[in-house]
């Protein structure tokens, strides 16, 4: 499906993306210079290495189940929750089974 901006219709996020074998699969939805929406897609067993970034950022779980490892603490998410990572932090993700999400960054 292509996204045309603004959507002419109303779609679903699980359709926009889909899984792909050992990997991670990211879709950028909304690139501003205020912020990104993007959705990622990871396989089973898959992740992010340990990384920061200069903003908050909103993590939307829209299914599967996923560990968040962020300073020194483990957080497990699954289907519908929520969790923001704090800017400047160190954190790092795995899917613990396939795994879909929305990643909101406000660049403020």
């Amino acid at each position: 499906m292509e996204l045309n901006e603004p959507f002419a219709r109303a779609v679903k996020l699980l359709d926009l993306i889909t899984y792909q074998e050992d990997s991670v699969v990211s879709r950028t939805i909304i690139d501003k210079k205020t912020g990104t929406v993007t959705l990622f897609a990871f396989d089973e067993g898959q992740g992010l290495s340990e990384h920061s970034a200069p903003f908050d950022a909103l993590v939307h779980v829209l299914e599967g189940e996923i560990q968040i490892n962020l300073a020194g603490k483990t957080i497990h998410l699954s289907e519908g929750e929520i969790f923001i990572l704090p800017a400047n932090q160190l954190h790092a993700l795995k899917a613990l089974k396939k795994f879909k999400m929305t990643l909101t960054m406000i660049r403020s």
